[in-house]
């Protein structure tokens, strides 16, 4: 069935000045880092990218390692994008990253301008494009000089091959001397991709202030900490869940008791609101404005249906925000 996209779409999305770019981007973006790889099924996969777009999600994250295997959400993702997507080209922001090991041998991970060049490469041809609206380097590499790794991104601009730059999982210092390297070079950076929820708050000692310095924007990935800050778990650990799987991801040992209270309490608040508690994590993550978009995975129709939904009440008040605080302390 031929696929056209929703004539309402942009009605229920809010799209967020990415940092002092001139890019905007939905406050909800869908990453394909689960649920779009080889071992799930390619027509579950399209209705997931068909409803995000059909509710005003524009932008989708993908990485070169993406799976399983490593590769397969590109490839998959391209199949997608050629039957269903490829009218809709440019309204779309399409994300790719490099940085893990993706390939045998020394050129095959990190950050030399031989693997970035090389993955890209490989990327944009698993996905059937030319470029890549945002090309991001996906963890700092210790040994390489950013010099070389910060050139190589932006020569990638230079060729063609990517829009904008990205760096993501870059301490704030690390992060800032990137940050001055690029400016140099003529390619500033973008945005910035750091892991953010409620149980995950590092960025906000240093990173976020660094991030409003140098007027790069952000997106959180993981804001339901791997699926805790929903309402899966209010009752223990179902046999079906991530939790129970084995995953490296989420394991029993991070839901104790104390964890399991915590979650309880944030979901009656979300009750509260007339929100389910996936919602009020991913508003929170929104609050203030300081992050541009939080990046959400799904498996089914309806989580996205529930993130977009986020919108309609995603302020708190001060009391509200007062009573998170003390929940999670």
């Amino acid at each position: 069935m031929v696929y056209h996209a929703s004539p309402a779409r942009y009605e229920s999305m809010e799209y967020r000045r990415c940092g002092r770019s001139g890019l905007k981007l939905p406050a909800v973006s869908l990453g394909l880092w689960h649920n779009f790889g080889d071992t799930t099924l390619l027509e579950n996969s399209r209705q997931l990218l068909r409803r995000a777009f059909d509710l005003g999600i524009t932008h989708f994250d993908l990485a070169n390692n993406y799976g399983p295997p490593p590769g397969s959400a590109e490839l998959n993702f391209g199949r997608i994008l050629k039957e269903d997507f490829l009218p809709y080209r440019d309204e779309l922001i399409i994300s790719s990253k490099a940085g893990y090991t993706m390939w045998d041998g020394p050129y095959g991970d990190w950050g030399s301008k031989k693997y970035l060049v090389s993955s890209l490469d490989q990327s944009l041809r698993r996905m059937g494009l030319e470029y890549v609206d945002i090309f991001y380097h996906h963890r700092p590499d210790p040994d390489t000089p950013l010099e070389e790794t910060m050139a190589a991104l932006d020569l990638l601009v230079r060729q063609g091959k990517a829009l904008y730059i990205g760096l993501s999982n870059y301490p704030a210092e690390r992060a800032r001397q990137a940050f001055e390297i690029l400016n140099q070079l003529g390619t500033p950076c973008l945005i910035h991709q750091p892991k953010y929820s409620m149980y995950e708050r590092g960025i906000e000692a240093q990173l976020l202030d660094t991030l409003a310095e140098h007027g790069v924007g952000s997106i959180a990935f993981s804001p339901l900490a791997g699926g805790q800050l929903t309402d899966r778990y209010l009752h223990g650990i179902p046999e079906d869940s991530r939790a129970a799987s084995g995953s490296r991801f989420l394991n029993p040992e991070q839901l104790t008791e104390e964890k399991l209270a915590q979650v309880r309490a944030l979901n009656a608040l979300a009750q509260r609101r007339g929100q389910k508690l996936s919602q009020m994590a991913l508003a929170w993550a929104l609050r203030g404005d300081r992050v541009t978009s939080v990046l959400i995975g799904a498996s089914k129709t309806s989580q996205i249906d529930d993130a977009v939904g986020m919108l309609q009440n995603r302020d708190f008040s001060p009391q509200e925000l007062e009573e998170i605080e003390k929940i999670l302390m």
